[in-house]
């Protein structure tokens, strides 16, 4: 069957290739011949003789229609930066919709003008840079082509200047060369801008977009041709020292308060102009931005994303191997050992584009030895290279190795790898996406049954698309250094774990309706289903999902899903998680009825509903959530997220009531000094929580930060509300970018 599934796979990558995309917008870009001063004033000479991009087309409310507010953007260089200057006019009058003064705001629910880069012009990597009208930036990388849209953890360093005045808002910036990765000797890049006028309600693009895909696609880029090739810039080095101190006290053990100060730092450095390597020593990956609590009721571990500023830059070329719970490599693995911190020693990456076809990166990082916790040194290596194939499909490997390191050397018997190849497609009309791998794990124990493969194929247009996925992790496909939570079964009562083998079939098909109507954009029925096997092919689990969704012409949502589900336990489990009497292995059957509804997020007071109700194993289950924000543009939001899960179980079994209630507060005094505060009432994990975070960005990419955080218990052992404390924290980290 895997065979038949791979040449479907193979013929419709061919297929897909026949298609070709729109013909492409273009335009030339001059140098600079005169001194451009960032002021957002244009009277320099140069862009006066600058080609003008204009003619913007809508993504949303439509995507056959010219824009109404219209942008005029204009580009030119220099040997150093990259010039964009965009003319936002605005004939509405009021307030801009502006979240806050925070850096990387999110661009659906702000105004705001964006540039997109495919400096390599392979339309599978790139760069987008924004500003919205009171002058706040955001900055990210496009990776997968861009679909899933940016991710704004990177920061690096640019300049840009905001004026208003009554009929627009003229935005300039300099993105300097050395802050991007490039081909040296290429002279065409591709580009593509947009801009989000909420008050309009309509978001548009230079190089046209089609609704039902992501204005950062970069499969729809057009063409930026430099008016002679974009040589190599000067050297670009960055040396990035840290410092940290704090002080902290658990109450639990009664300890007095313990003082902590650490230093180290992390050094970026341009091999060449597309070609980076980082070094860091003693890095600190103590987070200041801590994970939001959420209820977990579905047996298995949650991913949490990296946050951790060393891994961030191509860090697509190692997470993207495998799908979202069979990843080969996840370096939030590293330095971490059952929520417990191991100090890193050091390492290196060097990740990027040896040209315009091929990429690599090689990572290598060293821990210490923790003699508590019987941990001996690790050290953690990847290796991967990308191939890039047809328009915009690559084929990857990666090589993932954990080695244990003793005092007498290397040790032959105590490593775990992971080798693997995947294919990703992409067509040129981005249709048609996909994903077909093959890894295998090996061990000193050489244990058969050790591999996992997978397979993924999507088509979508404005209106019909539809998904395919299969899975098959096999019980010994161990990934130390990765993410795999559902081969393993823990059973509490013997506190043994086991592996099992799995299958998954999860496919799903839609189709959009578009009326001419002014209250509904579009609307659609969906059929999802996730059916899970053993190894024998006999059900263990399955999810059957009927809904029909609304999308609104003011962008509220409304959606209702209808839900039949089978799940076979294994062992006893405690379907609350809140340490209540297990239910016993049978087989369950249970459905229920989902709704939510989002209102737009252009008001002032907005938030997301849901309401889930109906049966849960072998009893009942009500579920009610809200997320509710309120904006005081543009220096403050106040928002209150709320679930409430009600299980009533037949007797002898307990009830449970989970709370998880989480007030915060983030503040924006100017664009450089914010302040964060959230507090957390979980009776799950029975925890009440409090961070809060003040960040000085004192210079560009150089920051202070102080950061509290208390816990304390949620409740007493007779079910009521306590405050006992657990631990606090107190830290201080100032972070300073030199440039050199």
């Amino acid at each position: 069957m895997r065979f038949y599934l791979f040449t479907l796979f193979i013929f419709i990558t061919s297929f897909s290739f026949s298609q070709n995309a729109e013909e492409l917008k273009s335009i030339c870009i001059y140098k600079a011949i005169d001194k451009i001063e960032v002021d957002g004033i244009l009277n320099e000479k140069s862009w006066d003789s600058a080609q003008t991009a204009g003619n913007f087309k809508q993504v949303f409310p439509f995507d056959t229609s010219n824009a109404k507010t219209q942008t005029l953007v204009r580009v030119t260089y220099d040997d150093h930066n990259l010039y964009i200057s965009a003319v936002c006019y605005d004939s509405i009058k009021g307030k801009y919709i502006v979240q806050s003064l925070k850096r990387d705001f999110s661009y659906p629910v702000n105004d705001a003008f964006a540039v997109y880069l495919d400096c390599l012009n392979d339309q599978t990597n790139g760069f987008c840079f924004g500003v919205n009208p009171l002058g706040v930036q955001r900055e990210g990388l496009l990776s997968n082509g861009g679909g899933m849209g940016v991710t704004t953890i990177w920061d690096n360093k640019w300049t840009s200047v905001v004026k208003q005045f009554d009929d627009r808002w003229i935005v300039e910036m300099a993105i300097p060369f050395k802050s991007l990765r490039f081909k040296n000797g290429v002279d065409t890049w591709r580009i593509n801008f947009s801009r989000n006028d909420l008050k309009r309600n309509e978001n548009s693009v230079w190089s046209p977009v089609p609704r039902n895909f992501n204005v950062a696609s970069l499969a729809f880029t057009g063409k930026m041709k430099f008016d002679e090739p974009k040589a190599k810039t000067s050297s670009n080095i960055s040396i990035i020292p840290y410092l940290t101190g704090g002080v902290s006290q658990d109450y639990l053990t009664q300890t007095k308060e313990q003082y902590t100060y650490n230093g180290g730092l992390d050094a970026k450095i341009a091999l060449t102009s597309s070609l980076n390597l980082d070094l860091t020593i003693n890095p600190d990956f103590s987070q200041v931005e801590v994970d939001r609590q959420v209820t977990n009721l579905s047996r298995f571990s949650i991913f949490f994303p990296e946050r951790r500023n060393f891994f961030i830059e191509n860090s697509d070329l190692f997470e993207r191997f495998g799908f979202r719970q069979i990843r080969p490599f996840f370096s939030r693995n590293i330095g971490l050992y059952k929520g417990q911190i191991i100090p890193i020693i050091g390492g290196f990456r060097i990740s990027g584009n040896i040209n315009k076809k091929w990429r690599i990166g090689v990572m290598s990082m060293q821990t210490e030895h923790k003699r508590e916790l019987g941990l001996e040194s690790q050290n953690y290596s990847v290796a991967a290279i990308s191939r890039n194939i047809f328009k915009r499909s690559n084929i990857s490997f990666i090589f993932v190795n954990k080695q244990e390191v003793t005092t007498n050397g290397i040790s032959d018997n105590l490593f775990n790898r992971v080798a693997g190849v995947d294919y990703n497609l992409q067509s040129a009309n981005n249709r048609w996406l996909g994903k077909i791998f093959y890894h295998y794990s090996f061990t000193a124990q050489n244990l058969p049954n050790a591999s996992s493969n997978a397979s993924f194929l999507s088509y979508s247009n404005p209106k019909f698309s539809c998904e395919w996925n299969h899975e098959y992790v096999e019980k010994n496909y161990l990934a130390d250094v990765g993410f795999v939570p559902r081969i393993y079964f823990y059973d509490p009562q013997t506190g043994i774990t086991t592996r099992e083998t799995y299958l998954r079939i999860e496919p799903s098909i839609r189709y959009k309706f578009y009326p001419k109507s002014k209250i509904i954009n579009n609307h659609f029925p969906e059929i999802y289903v996730s059916h899970y096997l053993d190894s024998a092919y006999r059900n263990t689990e399955y999810l059957y999902q009927a809904s029909y969704n609304f999308a609104f012409q003011n962008s509220s949502l409304f959606s209702i899903k209808y839900r039949q589900n089978f799940t076979r336990l294994r062992i006893p489990v405690d379907i609350t998680f809140t340490g209540k009497t297990p239910i016993p292995s049978d087989d369950y059957y249970y459905e229920n009825v989902l709704a939510t509804y989002t209102s737009s997020s252009i008001k002032p007071l907005f938030g997301t509903a849901t309401i889930d109700y109906g049966t849960f194993y072998n009893g009942r289950k009500l579920t009610y959530a809200a997320d509710i924000s309120f904006r005081k543009q543009p220096w403050g939001v106040f928002g209150l997220s709320f679930t409430q899960d009600e299980i009533l179980l037949p007797e002898p079994y307990k009830n449970a009531y989970i709370t998880l209630v989480g007030p915060r507060i983030e503040l924006s005094f100017t664009k450089a000094i914010f302040f964060t505060t959230f507090a957390q009432y979980n009776t799950q994990l029975n925890n009440t929580n409090l961070n809060c975070r003040l960040q000085w960005r004192f210079k560009p990419m150089s920051d202070l930060y102080i950061v509290y955080t208390d816990n304390y218990y949620a409740y007493n052992n007779s079910n009521q509300f306590d405050m006992t404390k657990k631990n606090r924290a107190l830290i201080v980290k100032l972070i300073y970018w030199i440039s050199i």
